[in-house]
């Protein structure tokens, strides 16, 4: 048997939908579906991750039970370091010292470069280049 990611939905509110479908669309994931209750977006392996649906007026907390956070890759160092400045022309603060390579998550001649942020429903993202130093 093999499998590969279908899609993750993530309940989030209505009035951030915005946030998500600017965000990933400015990383080149297709979008797939918009309405005012919902986004979906797709990417070259088929995956797609969709924002809507109804949600308790409860806080979303990463370090409790569930999803910590949600790991996107990208080609390059340099398109971290993009994502990191549309982040902060938008005011999203990053988070645990990012943009930072983390050495520890890498073998010899590569490197691990991140930054972390949390969306307006205090979902964790990390967008990442995990790959040779040359990149």
């Amino acid at each position: 048997m093999k499998s590969k990611l279908g899609h993750i939905l993530f309940g989030v509110k209505p009035e951030n939908l915005t946030f998500y479908k600017e965000l990933l669309g400015f990383m080149g994931w297709d979008l797939l579906y918009d309405d005012p209750a919902m986004v979906g977006v797709g990417n070259e392996g088929g995956g797609s991750l969709w924002f809507g649906c109804e949600v308790k007026d409860i806080a979303n907390d990463y370090d409790g039970p569930g999803m910590n956070h949600l790991g996107i890759n990208v080609e390059s160092l340099a398109d971290v370091d993009i994502v990191a400045a549309y982040l902060k022309e938008r005011g999203v603060e990053h988070l645990f010292e990012t943009p930072r390579h983390r050495p520890e998550f890498c073998g010899e001649g590569e490197t691990y470069y991140q930054v972390m942020f949390t969306s307006p429903d205090n979902i964790l993202f990390e967008v990442l280049y995990s790959g040779p130093v040359s990149a």
